[in-house]
């Protein structure tokens, strides 16, 4: 039985730096089989339902975090941490309710993926209307380079 991959961009791609996580997640569905692009996600909230059981949840998203624009982290969510939703230093978001606050519930109703991992790209462009900063423009093919490693850890086949 293969591992099930969800690939989740968040962000809308009428927001400048936001569109690079759907950008990103619809480049990744193209070149594995493995993944599974659930299109853009502009509210977190919209993960459950998708992510429910996966063997690997990877969420792509522009965030801010005061790095050099175009920096690309991977960041593993530890399944034993408790998952602070208050705000504070975290996986806080610039939507309605973080990737935080809706783990946490995901977890509540036994609805998490088994592993979820982020992808976050440093963005500085988020203006409606805006268009995607060079900087970010530069770091899709490093972001989908990391998307598919951790896609190979868990699938012969991507």
């Amino acid at each position: 039985m293969s591992a099930v991959v969800v690939v989740a961009g968040l962000g809308s791609p009428y927001r400048g730096d936001d569109a690079v996580g759907p950008m990103v997640a619809a480049m990744v569905a193209e070149a594995s089989l493995a993944a599974r692009d659930v299109g853009p996600l502009e509210d977190p909230l919209d993960l459950l339902g998708v992510w429910d059981g996966v063997d690997l949840a990877v969420v792509v998203d522009a965030v801010r975090s005061g790095a050099l624009a175009g920096t690309v982290r991977v960041l593993e969510v530890n399944p034993d941490a408790v998952v602070d939703s208050s705000g504070g230093p975290g996986l806080t978001s610039t939507h309605g309710i973080g990737l935080a606050g809706v783990l946490r519930l995901a977890r509540a109703i036994d609805r998490a993926p088994r592993r979820l991992v982020v992808v976050a790209v440093e963005g500085e462009i988020f203006k409606l209307g805006g268009t995607m900063s060079h900087a970010v423009a530069a770091a899709v093919p490093d972001a989908v380079s990391h998307v598919m490693a951790l896609i190979e850890e868990v699938c012969a086949c991507a």
